[in-house]
């Protein structure tokens, strides 16, 4: 069973009821990760409660039995469980096909592929199966993360209007993972719940929202992407003093390609790139500047590369987190030259 997000939500109720692995990807990871983590609730409700056990892509490629072996074992008291597993590309490929291979169906597995597409070599062995679902989830754009943001709002008695759940998918940088954070602490200030729904204002966001880290970052990330190669000694100084999570950084940056991608695909053939940022009603107004600069510069295959190379730059990250720093100062010097040609 193949799905994005359009249909996802149609499609949970029905996978849960009929199948055993649960494949998210695509480069929305924080839709992704929301949608495993709504189909563990799913199961939670179908099996009772139920023992979490966590698993990474880089343990199942040292040990690809492992999965199969989790899957199939009972804890000493008798526990249900549910296996999560948070991988990085294919590195979970070996440990999916021996559980393929396994004679016994187990207990249900949740697999989250940061770095990874329907076209993935864990996504084509369960292609066409009866027993697995394969989520892709794509860039979302400001519109639909406004509508889910207002839904978690109506789910725990929070009441927002247009304008409000638009500020919200803002300033979390369109991470709904990050949203879902702020519309809790506003249920809380507000002392709201599904039975007592209170109505959100501007004034009670001020007082509880917290500025996205992206804001921290987005200087060094227009930077790079702008091909200002003079200012990212200066920038990559600060992200050492500030402390800075060269993953988040990454994301951060892998965030705006997407933006880039989404904005380009629908310029289309279009030359003028500042009339068409000018007119596209889903730009911010404080990015149309930096945006102006880099659609400029990223189009077509140099877009499609930029893409490639902050995946493997993400890979990298999380194989080897001891060197982020040196491999993201590496890393956004060499697509900062680029940008520069």
């Amino acid at each position: 069973m193949k799905v994005t997000q359009k249909n996802f939500a149609s499609s949970a109720a029905r996978a849960v009821s009929s199948c055993r692995i649960f494949y998210f990807c695509g480069p929305d990871e924080s839709g992704a990760s929301d949608a495993a983590a709504k189909i563990a609730t799913m199961l939670i409700a179908a099996l009772g409660e139920a023992e979490k056990v966590d698993l990474t892509g880089s343990e199942l490629k040292r040990d690809p039995v492992r999965l199969a072996d989790e899957a199939r074992s009972v804890s000493l008291f008798g526990d249900k469980r549910i296996i999560h597993v948070r991988a990085t590309g294919d590195d979970a490929h070996d440990a999916v096909a021996a559980l393929l291979e396994s004679p016994v169906g187990g207990w249900p597995v949740i697999i989250v592929a940061t770095s990874a597409t329907d076209k993935s070599r864990i996504a084509k062995l369960l292609d066409n199966r009866d027993d697995a679902m394969v989520g892709m989830f794509y860039p979302p754009d400001l519109r639909s993360v406004a509508g889910t943001v207002r839904s978690m709002g109506d789910a725990v008695g929070v009441q927002l209007n247009d304008d409000l759940a638009e500020r919200i998918a803002r300033s979390t940088a369109l991470d709904t993972r990050m949203a879902r954070s702020e519309i809790e602490k506003l249920a809380l200030f507000l002392d709201a719940s599904p039975q007592a729904p209170r109505p959100a204002n501007a004034a009670a966001l001020d007082a509880i929202c917290a500025v996205s880290e992206d804001d921290g970052m987005m200087p060094l990330v227009n930077a790079v992407l702008g091909g200002e190669v003079r200012k990212i000694p200066a920038e990559l100084s600060r992200m050492r003093e500030q402390g800075i999570n060269p993953v988040g950084l990454v994301l951060a940056l892998e965030r705006r390609a997407a933006q880039l991608v989404q904005l380009s695909a629908r310029m289309g053939e279009r030359g003028d790139v500042s009339s068409f940022i000018e007119q596209d009603k889903s730009v911010f107004f404080r990015d149309k500047t930096d945006l102006k600069q880099q659609l400029k510069r990223w189009r077509g295959p140099r877009l499609t590369r930029l893409c490639e190379r902050l995946m493997m730059l993400h890979r990298t990250l999380i194989e080897d987190n001891r060197n982020g720093e040196l491999a993201v100062a590496q890393g956004l010097a060499e697509i900062a030259r680029a940008a520069a040609r």
